[in-house]
């Protein structure tokens, strides 16, 4: 039986030798390593090797990929997100698409308590006056309140946000999500429009789709009633950054934990660089010693799953 053959488009998580092996291990597949940065490159992978498998990063899968990947049976995310794959044309290909669900998932919760919190204690005014020899704690008591008297708003009750309610919960802080889907919990479901009148804190743990794009915007920020801090570690496109940076500078916001970004990596000459109170990490909410092992194998155990073990096809 033919080998399977499996294009691995793009990866900035370190040698791919290790994926390679599992799949030549586990499928004696024929493994391809490109380094595609665009649909344009990934196109021109597909239409020479014509892959049983892709397995994708960063690199877009569109429909005109998916057109021509005649021969492919699956198409495997490293990460959570599938965005950057049209699974529109997917679906009507008949071919699945899978991501690593569950690998970060304590990771993302809880490098959102820790931008939200940082940005709640005023952490980062706090530091740099340290050490620009300021010693004027009182100074700032007026800027900071009791969680167990503020309100938490959830955009996303997911596994990822169920662990950041249960956090501040913990510290007596009430908890309103925004969720299309049927709660299973006891949170109180409510609109966008009033999670932005009456939230402290807004964390954003939302899935990226037409409905999602910029589902923070200008707009929403005008609508604030009161001074939220707001927290992504979900999708960079929930967020308009530009009108972000604007309602920073503008003080409609406390603060804002940006951990993800519509344009990765962040453009140099972006305003949200210089924005006062703010706190910026370079999509490294998933990070962890743990989760990188995880992520790597679970993407290629996708592969192994839809196409068969080795012993099956020899």
């Amino acid at each position: 039986m033919k080998r399977p053959t499996v294009l691995l488009t793009d990866s900035d998580l370190g040698d791919r030798a290790l994926e390679a092996g599992w799949l030549r291990e586990e499928l004696g597949a024929e493994v391809v390593i490109a380094d595609c940065r665009s649909a344009e490159d990934v196109l021109h992978q597909v239409r020479e090797h014509q892959p049983d498998a892709i397995v994708t990063q960063w690199a877009p899968i569109d429909a005109a990929v998916i057109d021509a990947a005649t021969q492919c049976r699956v198409i495997s995310r490293i990460g959570i997100g599938i965005d950057m794959i049209d699974t529109q044309a997917a679906e009507r290909a008949g071919i699945p698409v899978r991501n690593v669900p569950y690998y970060c998932t304590e990771e993302v919760a809880t490098h959102a308590v820790a931008l939200a919190m940082a940005l709640w204690r005023r952490l980062p005014q706090l530091d740099a006056e340290v050490r620009d020899g300021v010693w004027n704690a009182a100074a700032h008591a007026q800027h900071i309140t009791r969680l167990s008297n503020a309100t938490v708003g959830l955009v996303g009750g997911g596994r990822i946000g169920q662990l950041v309610a249960r956090a501040f919960e913990a510290w007596g802080a009430t908890i309103i999500v925004v969720d299309p889907a049927p709660a299973s919990d006891h949170y109180e479901r409510v609109t966008l429009e009033q999670l932005a009148e009456r939230a402290d804190l807004i964390s954003l743990h939302a899935p990226l789709l037409p409905s999602t794009h910029h589902l923070v915007d200008a707009d929403f920020f005008a609508s604030l009633q009161r001074r939220p801090v707001i927290v992504n570690t979900s999708r960079g496109a929930l967020i308009d950054v530009v009108a972000a940076a604007a309602a920073a500078e503008s003080d409609q916001v406390r603060g804002l934990g940006l951990d993800v970004f519509e344009e990765e990596p962040l453009p140099e000459n972006h305003p949200i660089r210089h924005s006062k109170n703010t706190l910026l990490a370079p999509h490294a909410a998933w990070c962890s010693h743990e989760a990188l092992p995880d992520l790597r194998r679970g993407a290629i155990e996708n592969v192994v799953n839809a196409l068969g073990s080795r012993g099956d096809r020899l």
